[in-house]
């Protein structure tokens, strides 16, 4: 049974995994996706990558047990891929989200979360952390897409609205 504290997060994640779908999306061309600017260490394709293996490994794997196997490294470290390669990825962190937090009880969220060695926090804060750590990188990787394209397009990804 869903509680609604769970159902919030899970409104949160689903919303910032489809913008970043939809960031992902609009570039025009697979190679584009793989650009960064002077300053900047990370393509949108490698932000897609982090966020798509992070909510699988700790949502999916951690809390469903849904078997994955993350590789960090190539999170950050690839530099070439399709943009329906990346679309899959978020799109199978989506089905993390949807199968395991409907699932999660009170006495899950209160507890603390064992998936991550250095975190000492409950499951609540932890996820909680989840939807902040994405919203950063779907930014990032939003403005990643405006400046590599010269394209100043809004996905209007973050909003509110999009919450119900």
């Amino acid at each position: 049974m869903q509680t609604s504290i769970t159902a919030a997060f899970s409104a949160v994640l689903t919303r910032d995994l489809e913008g970043f779908q939809k960031e992902i999306a609009l570039f025009p061309d697979d190679e584009t996706l793989w650009e960064t600017r002077e300053g900047v260490a990370n393509s949108a394709g490698n932000l897609a990558l982090h966020i798509a293996g992070n909510i699988q490994h700790f949502i999916g794997q951690v809390l469903g047990e849904i078997p994955f196997t993350r590789d960090r490294n190539a999170e950050f470290g690839r530099r070439s891929g399709t943009r329906q390669e990346l679309i899959a990825a978020l799109e199978r962190a989506l089905d993390a989200v949807r199968q395991v937090l409907p699932r999660l009880t009170v006495e899950q969220l209160d507890a603390p979360y064992t998936g991550h060695p250095d975190v000492r926090a409950s499951t609540l804060q932890f996820l909680l952390h989840l939807c902040t750590h994405t919203s950063f990188h779907l930014g990032q990787a939003g403005y990643l897409r405006r400046i590599v394209n010269a394209d100043g397009r809004s996905t209007n990804t973050v909003n509110a609205a999009r919450l119900a």
